[in-house]
């Protein structure tokens, strides 16, 4: 009988994308740590797939910026830089910013009240002090409202740049007061979409995402002086 902890084989049907799903979450919340090489072997293992399918998976999700590959020494795990959030977050928070003007245009009211128990989620996980569920919940609002913008072009390249970021607001985690800063502002965000407010929605996602930049490069240039000799 297997052990209820082992992870599920992956089938045949839908092999590359589903395996390309099962790998995100491990770059992403730091099971594979960053500057380390990806351990091809053991996922072979522990999805009980080859190492075609696997080299393939890594292929887009270097792509999207989470692996470095190499010519004869395999898939690493790309750090997290404070140039790279540097570069990123700003593109991102124009992007986030064009969504909300964009889908306050065409959300629907049934949208908007999706959105709204997403929130209270969202609400109830800081309440409950569980982070995983609150990044989980909060990462499904900020699709919503990308989806409501109605704009394929814009999905397409907000998400590839949020994947990327993700993983580094994951790293970083959040302080109590960054966290308390952050459920405020998406306290706004609602409120904004609710009354179709497009500019002042723009303005108020711009904003959350600098905070987050600058939460995040605090973190990791608190990691670098953690790291330099006493």
């Amino acid at each position: 009988m297997d052990d209820a902890t082992t992870p599920p084989k992956i089938s045949r049907k839908s092999l590359h994308a589903e395996l390309v799903d099962r790998l995100q979450p491990l770059f992403i919340g730091g099971e594979l740590v960053p500057g380390t090489k990806v351990p091809e072997k053991a996922l072979c293992a522990r999805f009980g797939v080859s190492r075609t399918p696997l080299r393939e998976a890594l292929k887009v999700l270097a792509s999207d910026g989470l692996v470095r590959l190499e010519p004869n020494r395999g898939a690493w795990v790309t750090p997290v830089t404070v140039g790279e959030v540097e570069e990123v977050f700003p593109v991102l928070g124009a992007l986030e910013a064009l969504s909300g003007e964009l889908a306050c245009q065409s959300i629907t009211d049934e949208e908007i009240e999706a959105v709204a128990a997403l929130h209270e989620q969202m609400m109830q996980s800081y309440a409950d002090r569980d982070l995983d569920a609150y990044f989980a919940v909060n990462q499904q609002i900020h699709s919503a409202i990308l989806m409501a913008a109605r704009n394929n072009t814009l999905t397409t390249s907000c998400q590839a740049l949020s994947l990327r970021m993700q993983r580094a607001r994951y790293l970083a985690n959040m302080t109590e007061g960054r966290w308390f800063a952050a459920v405020q502002e998406h306290e706004m965000i609602m409120k904004h979409l609710a009354a179709r407010d497009g500019k002042a929605l723009a303005q108020t996602l711009r904003d959350h995402m600098m905070a987050k930049r600058n939460s995040v490069i605090q973190w990791l240039e608190s990691q670098e002086t953690d790291a330099e000799p006493a």
